[in-house]
């Protein structure tokens, strides 16, 4: 049991592989499959995330929001999570999104501005990308009381940033959860900044998983650069929820080894010391550590590895190049079934379009 074992009012802090590769229980650990299997997805969702800052650069993406550094958050809860589980996500879960199912072109469309990004899977539990915030967690929570009515033996898991913790909706989402005992996961991705605010500067207490505490149910700090104990972390706290123990909160401690966006420099705010540091400690390379100590991953691996990540993302970038571009009448076309009140700016705006398109 890990839950109820580390506790976050003493600073306790869940971690299985070290950030020299070496794990603390080899016993306890996943099996050998499942561990080659967290760290190809951490690989894959690496290089999609840098593909899509490159694009970005290229004036093929808008604004995107990296990832780097929460591969290990993203990566264990995909792999903790069931088909029936819901997942309700921010704006950077861009590598989660896509282990559920979402295709890496629609990642690529989404942030294109083209709305072929946002229609997902037929069957898929995933909720949009939540721009706002911190407004996604109230979402979660009455997915969650949904599921209690419905008798759905289905969890779900909201993901957010430490910033988010500073918002009224999360203080109401934990409030709902625990009196309505939700089965909700609240991940929380602490990379250490709310743009460039450090998260020493917005709450007081020295985990934000404590918080949990104060609305009846468990919280726990993980070392958020570990993949095998979110992917462990996780697990459990599904798993509770399946079984109608109610929420959990996780707060997964990582460091954010980019920008806050494409229009962010953090060079301004991080102290390059203190991203050392925390480069040191990079959940991929990691984990690669550990499987190339126990002999369970070799060069041939990782080169078969390269080759079929690059196909797939070469795919994705195609996908992206033939695909329609979006109108401006398309800002009309994905809200509402009936739209009345929209549908005089809609004709002004063909008016305008044709206008144009005579030189007038």
């Amino acid at each position: 049991m890990i839950l109820g074992k580390y506790d976050p009012l003493k600073g306790e802090k869940f971690c299985m592989i070290d950030e020299n590769g070496i794990a603390k229980e080899v016993a306890s650990l996943p099996d050998a499959e499942k561990l080659k299997a967290l760290y190809c997805d951490m690989v894959k969702i690496r290089a999609m995330d840098d593909k899509a800052f490159s694009l970005q650069r290229q004036g093929r993406l808008g604004t995107y929001g990296q990832l780097k550094g929460s591969e290990a958050v993203q990566v264990g809860a995909a792999h903790a999570m069931e088909k029936d589980d819901w997942l309700v996500p921010s704006y950077r879960e861009n590598g989660l999104m896509h282990l559920r199912g979402v295709p890496l072109s629609s990642i690529y469309l989404y942030w294109a501005g083209n709305e072929l990004g946002a229609k997902f899977p037929e069957g898929s539990k995933i909720l949009p990308f939540s721009i706002p915030v911190g407004s996604q967690m109230l979402h979660a929570v009455g997915l969650g009381m949904a599921a209690n009515i419905r008798g759905d033996k289905a969890a779900i898991v909201t993901c957010f940033g430490d910033g988010a913790t500073s918002e009224g909706e999360f203080h109401e989402a934990m409030n709902f959860a625990g009196v309505f005992n939700s089965p909700t996961v609240f991940l929380c991705t602490n990379n250490q900044f709310a743009i460039s605010f450090r998260s020493t500067k917005q709450t007081k207490t020295p985990t934000i998983a404590q918080k949990a505490l104060s609305y009846g149910f468990e919280g726990i700090v993980v070392d958020g650069m570990d993949a095998v104990a979110m992917y462990q972390t996780v697990s459990e706290a599904l798993a509770k929820a399946r079984m109608g123990g109610g929420p959990t909160f996780i707060e997964a401690v990582t460091f954010r080894l980019c920008d806050h966006t494409t229009s962010d420099d953090a060079s301004i705010y991080q102290d390059p010391k203190e991203v050392a540091m925390w480069q040191a400690r990079d959940p991929v390379v990691r984990l690669k550590k550990y499987l190339t100590s126990a002999n369970l991953w070799k060069q041939e691996d990782e080169e078969k590895l390269t080759t079929d990540v690059k196909k797939a993302i070469d795919e994705a970038v195609a996908v992206l190049g033939s695909a329609n571009k979006p109108t401006p009448e398309d800002l009309f076309g994905f809200t509402y079934a009936v739209q009345p009140q929209l549908d005089w700016q809609l004709r002004d705006l063909k008016g305008v379009i044709e206008r144009k398109s005579h030189g007038n």
